[in-house]
């Protein structure tokens, strides 16, 4: 089963299409997003891609100073490729990839993964109070009416 997948982080290896047809058209967090912000934002991400032999089946970018901070972000399997443990060998391998070890702090948004995130000890905030976001969700429907 999960001997048929690998995960790496070289970028040639990434399918940029399907990425973009992924984030713009099925995920929750990024609707509409225009294939020039996803190729920036992986241009300036470290990015972890999964693949069945050749064909990519996840994503997961992280970005980060490589000191101090890192946020995870934009994290799928492909729904035919779910149910195999594959969102737990990425995140293994993001949290044991050698430029991300010894951060002070890792933050994600989620709206349905809290469950898996736990199991990798992640939390809620402990003082959210503390935090402030300056968020855009009509970003992407704006640059598309442009």
């Amino acid at each position: 089963m999960q001997s048929a997948y690998t995960i790496t982080t070289d970028y040639s290896q990434l399918d940029l299409p399907l990425i973009h047809r992924y984030l713009s058209e099925e995920s929750y967090w990024s609707k509409g997003i225009p294939m020039e912000i996803v190729q920036k934002s992986i241009e300036n991400s470290l990015c972890f891609g999964v693949f069945h032999d050749e064909n990519q089946v996840g994503f997961a970018r992280v970005i980060s100073d490589f000191a101090s901070f890192a946020y995870l972000a934009d994290v799928f399997i492909l729904p035919e490729h779910r149910g195999q443990g594959l969102s737990k060998m990425l995140l293994q391998s993001i949290h044991e990839h050698p430029e991300l070890q010894g951060l002070r702090r890792w933050m994600l948004a989620t709206a349905d993964a809290h469950g898996l995130y736990r199991q990798f000890d992640w939390k809620e905030l402990a003082a959210p109070e503390r935090f402030m976001e300056r968020h855009n969700p009509d970003v992407y429907k704006k640059a598309i009416n442009d």
